[in-house]
């Protein structure tokens, strides 16, 4: 009786450092002390439906103090090519281009790219273009591939013209003359955005709260055609 009972208080003994353990192992896996990681975003662009004129009015409120630089979206009166989007943004840091190819009564894709490289930003901008490009391919080929198996007619026409839609823009993409900046992600302080904002061709210019990270921006440019709600563009016109 002595020797389980002995062997009894072994098993327990070892039961409890086990449980020790692997309380300090969850102590020291756990998070450090600091400041909790951003969880919300910040958008930039209009709301859904919300009234145009009323959203660029509000937007020189954005504008930081004198000296701080932020994130800002900005936004043109019609697609760019590449140089005039170039030198749209000059004398800011551009980080995000936004593609979108034009096409009459057709709803297409706004396409957002990383802007890197420090050279001539025209041919950042036209690396940017390329790889839109490439996205567009590829939803061109995923949205073929899923109208095949479609479960119903309908589906099927909708997935066919997604295809088409996204293969004609691939093939305006794939122009280095393309027309198809909508809207450039830019760094600047308040003096260089309010010079951006009384550039030619620019529509407005909203910038995010000091501290902002790229990481936590929404963006949804307001597009050229919308003029009184940004409502979506119609999608009843013939594929290109």
């Amino acid at each position: 009786m002595t020797g389980l009972s002995t062997r009894a208080l072994a098993w327990i003994a070892a039961a409890m450092a086990v449980v020790f353990l692997g309380a300090l192992w969850a102590a020291g896996s756990g998070p450090s002390a600091g400041p909790p990681a951003a969880t919300g975003s910040v958008r930039l662009g209009p709301d859904p439906g919300q009234d145009v004129a009323g959203y660029l009015a509000g937007l020189p409120a954005t504008l930081p103090a004198p000296g701080v630089s932020v994130p800002a979206l900005v936004q043109f009166t019609r697609p760019l090519a590449l140089s005039d989007a170039a030198a749209a943004g000059s004398g800011t840091t551009t980080t995000t281009a936004v593609f979108r190819v034009p096409f009459d009564r057709v709803q297409t894709a706004l396409r957002f790219e990383p802007v890197t490289g420090t050279g001539d930003p025209a041919a950042a901008l036209g690396v940017a273009r390329e790889r839109a490009a490439y996205a567009a391919e590829a939803d061109a080929d995923r949205a073929a591939r899923d109208g095949g198996g479609a479960a119903t007619p309908e589906a099927r026409a909708a997935l066919t013209r997604r295809a088409a839609v996204a293969a004609a823009e691939r093939r305006a993409l794939a122009d280095p003359g393309c027309a198809c900046v909508v809207a450039l992600v830019v760094t600047a302080d308040r003096a260089g955005l309010e010079a951006l904002a009384a550039r030619p061709g620019v529509r407005g210019v909203q910038a995010a709260p000091a501290g902002t990270g790229a990481p936590e921006l929404a963006l949804s440019p307001l597009l050229p055609e919308q003029t009184t709600t940004a409502s979506p563009p119609p999608d009843d016109g013939p594929v290109p």
